[in-house]
């Protein structure tokens, strides 16, 4: 996640909606007392390489860390108080049935022999939620100011762009990219059951932001 004082925002990351990518693009805006968390060892490498600030200010004055990758609106309003109010809040939501098919192939490694439908019947599908819908919601209310939508990422960013008043237009690199191998439609590779699981479980999303099977 990132809290720029110098623009005044805050990206909450979900998971599985282009988040680390997202955090890196707008990492190069980032000034020395802005907050950015740390990523994985390969995606901080891409930023390194690319010349953007990398991991500063996510700790306590103790070295306890404050902030990390998917922390809760909950936790973040706690931390900074008055200043949640201040500044523009937003994160990504995506396509529940594409989001837990990515998040599948992500898992997945070539040894594996579990399937869809068995990591469906999983807790993963429950983890994922608790990092998208929980995320940027308190006792069910979205506390964002804009959810965008992962389907419309580069229109989204841009519109955040200019409403924060970022100066350039935000160039998303491929981060976590190469994991699936599978480029089939979702609706290719989840049966009718698997469907049916996913729908029941992220149907306040499917109803909030209009996701169509």
């Amino acid at each position: 996640m990132i809290i720029s004082h110098k623009y005044k925002f805050i990206f909450l990351k979900t998971n599985k909606t282009a988040g680390t990518s997202i955090e890196i693009a707008l990492s190069k805006f980032c000034g020395p007392k802005d907050i950015i968390t740390p990523i994985s060892c390969k995606d901080e490498k891409i930023r390194k390489e690319l010349g953007y600030r990398g991991p500063q200010n996510y700790l306590s004055s103790a070295g306890e860390v404050l902030f990390y990758n998917h922390i809760s609106a909950s936790a973040v309003r706690n931390i900074i108080n008055d200043t949640w109010d201040k500044y523009y809040k937003f994160c990504f939501e995506r396509n529940p049935w594409d989001r837990l098919v990515s998040l599948y192939f992500w898992r997945k490694t070539p040894e594996s022999q579990v399937s869809i439908s068995n990591f469906i019947d999983s807790g993963e599908p429950q983890r994922l939620k608790d990092k998208g819908y929980e995320i940027y919601t308190i006792d069910g209310e979205v506390v964002v100011d804009k959810v965008c939508k992962y389907e419309n990422i580069n229109e989204e960013l841009e519109w955040v762009r200019r409403k924060v008043g970022i100066p350039e237009a935000l160039e998303l690199p491929r981060a976590k990219s190469g994991f699936r191998k599978d480029k089939r439609h979702y609706r290719d590779i989840l049966s009718d059951n698997d469907k049916a699981k996913i729908q029941e479980l992220f149907k306040t999303e499917i109803s909030m932001y209009d996701y169509e099977w």
